[in-house]
């Protein structure tokens, strides 16, 4: 057991909840994260972005389509990669939530002790 919750279970934990409200690709979720963060200081690492992403779609939970970002393949020529839930990546994240949610009681727990014994 870690002595906080690591940052890139952190991060899984918020773009599971991205592509439950929709499908979304990567750089469009680091963005996301970017501006829901500022307010704390932190700005994700995009390549903690793309390993957190690459590690649910090794672990069964999300998998990769690929379409071009504009509506008219004559002149958009970009391709973005997006993520969807696999047939039993709902329940897959389900689990993995409630395992980051014990994590994250604990470390609210030891944070607060701190506030409270020092502050």
């Amino acid at each position: 057991m870690a002595f906080m919750i690591a940052q890139r279970a952190y991060l899984k934990l918020f773009l599971i909840g991205m592509v439950e409200k929709r499908r979304g690709y990567g750089y469009e979720m680091l963005e996301e994260l970017k501006e829901l963060f500022k307010p704390f200081g932190y700005v994700p690492p995009q390549s903690e972005i793309y390993r957190a992403l690459h590690e649910l779609v090794q672990e069964g939970v999300l998998y990769r389509t690929k379409k071009l970002k504009g509506n008219d393949p004559s002149v958009d020529f970009q391709e973005i990669v997006l993520y969807h839930f696999t047939e039993d990546g709902h329940d897959k994240a389900e689990l993995y939530k409630k395992q980051v949610k014990t994590d994250l009681d604990r470390c609210i727990g030891m944070l607060n002790k701190a506030v409270t014994d020092h502050f």
